[in-house]
């Protein structure tokens, strides 16, 4: 146990240091409401799409200066090293980059100036390609991170991890290999939007509050589409009538992914040490531990040393910053590249022909045509559904819709942002990560549909 645990930390300023910002922080990220659409939404996404709706045809310019920005400003720094650049910490990380990363500012630069002009190769800027990213994704994206970077600071900084930590600590580790704290991240990803819990599992692993295995687990295995995503690829299938049948399958597949592929590798063979090298050490209570007491006392101690709210507005805008220069160009360029692959060569057909065969022994409709979706999910989240519209059996629609969902790694928003990150995930570990996540929930997939059809 944490020796701090012995002393008291208890007073109403503390608890309502605790309190307001923590309750704040859950409605904002993890509890869904119903816009005046009648549509399920979060109010941290309804804040976004208010914000894409007032900025509205600007949007667009207003992402390709954040592409331009992003770009002259690694150019500048990463070449010059001006001195005022190389002593701030923050500009340093941001702009500062290896040519891995400098070619992919530059090419997410250079796809974003061909897709506002619509010059060059149509390929790059078609309906089907660039305009998916930079039109549909990238103005969500820069929303999103405005409110998301300001906010989660709420969940983060005031005491909530600490008390579910010890809460949580007991269910977490022996079912998905992750510490109670996990728990906030794993709900916010869960109900809210991939986005949003891959920044969130970013920060606990910058801050030393994840090992690389467990932030590698939770940002690829919890940070699934939001709810009204789902809504809308059901919409695309035509099985609107079907949700809740839908919802649970994909919470029972889901579940089945997150407890099995932290067991397997590549996720298993992360190292289990912190960011600055230390080893994780797993915490023990002794038995008849008052598990919420010492959870309340950690908030409470959190919230006695929490620094001024200057502080965490300037972390908060820090944060905005990262996201806006760092992460909008890396998902400009990979999700692009993607889309072309995906809509202007046979890849993903050659890929998804395996498991035509398994289709057929599973005993599902039209196994040639869904096929091919199997692996096209990968480029892009809409695609399977895309190409599920001319397939006639419901049962199949139903099933390409669990699965494109479940997949959960797409080079074109959450696998984008993955590679962005400062998390312990690379390329080939996402291909790895994708297949895995495929096979194990596509059985479970296909046999909640033969009881539903």
């Amino acid at each position: 146990m944490n020796s701090l645990d012995s002393k008291n930390y208890f007073s109403i300023r503390n608890l309502l240091i605790f309190l307001i910002p923590s309750l704040l922080g859950v409605f904002l990220f993890m509890i869904p409401l119903e816009n005046g659409d009648g549509e399920i939404t979060l109010p941290v996404a309804f804040m976004a799409n208010l914000l894409s709706d007032v900025l509205g045809t600007a949007m667009p310019t207003i992402v390709l200066a954040v592409l331009l920005i992003s770009v002259i400003m690694t150019i500048f720094v990463t070449l010059l090293k001006p001195q005022s650049f190389m002593e701030n910490d923050f500009l340093k990380r941001l702009f500062v980059v290896g040519p891995f990363w400098f070619v992919i500012r530059v090419l997410g630069a250079i796809f974003g100036i061909m897709t506002y002009f619509e010059f060059g190769p149509e390929a790059v800027w078609s309906a089907d390609t660039g305009m998916v990213v930079f039109g549909d994704l990238l103005p969500v994206l820069f929303a999103v991170f405005f409110f998301a970077g300001l906010l989660l600071p709420l969940l983060l900084n005031f005491g909530l991890l600490e008390m579910l930590g010890a809460l949580l600590n007991k269910l977490m580790r022996p079912l998905f290999r992750l510490p109670g704290r996990s728990s906030v991240d794993c709900l916010a990803s869960w109900m809210g939007d991939g986005t949003v819990g891959v920044l969130l599992s970013n920060q606990q692993y910058e801050q030393g509050h994840y090992t690389k295995r467990e932030a590698a687990i939770v940002s690829t295995t919890f940070s699934v589409v939001s709810i009204t995503f789902t809504i809308v690829i059901l919409e695309y299938v035509n099985l609107s009538h079907m949700f809740w049948q839908y919802y649970l399958t994909i919470v029972i597949a889901g579940l089945a992914a997150a407890i099995i592929t932290p067991r397997i590798p590549p996720l298993s063979r992360k190292a289990d040490t912190y960011i600055d090298g230390r080893e994780s050490e797993d915490e023990v209570f002794p038995k008849g531990t008052n598990l919420f007491a010492v959870g309340f006392n950690r908030a409470m101690g959190v919230a006695d040393r929490t620094p001024k709210l200057s502080e965490h507005a300037k972390s908060g805008f820090q944060n905005v910053l990262d996201m806006w220069l760092g992460v909008i160009p890396v998902v400009m360029a990979v999700g692009t590249l993607a889309l072309i692959v995906a809509e202007l060569t046979p890849v993903f057909t050659w890929l998804g022909a395996p498991f035509v065969p398994v289709l057929q022994w599973m005993q599902v409709p039209e196994a040639a045509a869904a096929g091919q979706t199997m692996v096209i999910g990968f480029a892009d989240m809409l695609l399977p559904a895309l190409l599920a519209g001319g397939i006639e059996s419901e049962m199949t629609r139903f099933i390409i819709a669990c699965l494109s969902v479940t997949q959960l790694i797409y080079l074109s928003e959450t696998g984008g942002l993955l590679l962005a990150s400062k998390l312990p995930v690379n390329f080939l570990d996402l291909v790895l990560i994708f297949l895995v996540r495929t096979i194990v929930t596509l059985p479970v997939i296909v046999l909640m549909a033969h009881l539903f059809f």
